[in-house]
């Protein structure tokens, strides 16, 4: 989807770029699909701050989303393509041909009036779900189990894909949106395609007042800190502050944070490009 840029007839404007959201066919969800959605504000049950920076922001309804795909072999025809707050993606409303509603990811590429299906032997098009035992080589996924029933979990957001490198044994080898190369086993689903608003990583908020219509609150950099508060605070001057840390003094940039012992790593094939 192209991106918007404004003109600077407001400080807000100057810097924004936004979406022009051609793709997006409606603006009323469906209701049956939609539920509501309480805010936290970042605190727990006893009302202490848990995660900082986060309050406020514009009041949204979650929208149900269907990440498993099990209603094998009934054909859906997509009726709207619509944007959905909580999430980078599009999603696209299907309907079933026994009547039945709801919601899935909307790949890149999808309109309306298409035909999507799910399940055993369905052909390798755009929108369609399927086993990974089936999918061809060299095919572009997304909305792909880690487990299998368990729900799409891995390449999700906007524009994200993964690639189906090969087959070994029960698993299939993908290659992840970072870069890491891994085996998943064969009877997880996944969707072909790639998905939708694939530009909206290029988007800019242009004014601090956006980011708090989202929800997010301003965060203090550590080395404005005192000593007391923050690892890297204090200092005469405009210290650097030492050694890049979070709050808590585990290091940062660098830092492997991964259990060593943890059971999928003999999945992995190769990690991400940017590991050290």
């Amino acid at each position: 989807m192209p991106t918007k840029k404004y003109r600077p007839v407001t400080p807000g404007t100057r810097f924004k770029v936004g979406l022009d959201y051609s793709e997006v066919t409606t603006n009323v969800p469906e209701k049956s699909l939609v539920t509501s959605l309480k805010r936290t504000g970042g605190r727990n049950s006893s009302g202490k701050m848990t995660v900082r920076n986060i309050g406020g922001g514009h009041k949204k309804q979650y929208r149900i989303i269907d990440f498993w795909r099990d209603k094998d072999g009934i054909p859906a025809t997509v009726k709207t393509i619509e944007y959905d707050p909580n999430r980078t993606a599009f999603i696209a409303l299907v309907a079933y041909a026994d009547g039945e509603k709801s919601y899935i990811l909307a790949p890149k590429g999808l309109k309306v009036g298409d035909k999507v299906i799910s399940g055993n032997g369905v052909a390798p098009e755009n929108g369609n779900a399927m086993f990974l035992s089936e999918v061809p080589l060299g095919a572009t996924l997304h909305a792909v189990e880690l487990q299998p029933g368990g729900g799409a979990t891995m390449a999700r957001s906007a524009g994200t894909y993964v690639t189906m490198m090969g087959r070994e044994g029960k698993y299939a080898v993908l290659k992840m949106p970072s870069g890491e190369v891994r085996r998943v086993l064969l009877t997880c689903k996944a969707t072909i395609g790639v998905v939708s608003n694939q530009d909206h990583s290029l988007t800019v908020y242009g004014k601090a007042g956006a980011r708090r219509w989202a929800g997010r609150r301003p965060r203090v950099r550590g080395v404005a800190m005192n000593p007391v508060d923050h690892p890297m605070g204090g200092g005469e001057g405009r210290a650097s502050g030492g050694h890049p840390r979070s709050r808590k003094g585990l290091p940062a940039k660098g830092y492997k944070t991964r259990d060593k012992k943890k059971a999928s790593n003999k999945l992995i094939i190769s990690r991400r490009k940017n590991s050290k």
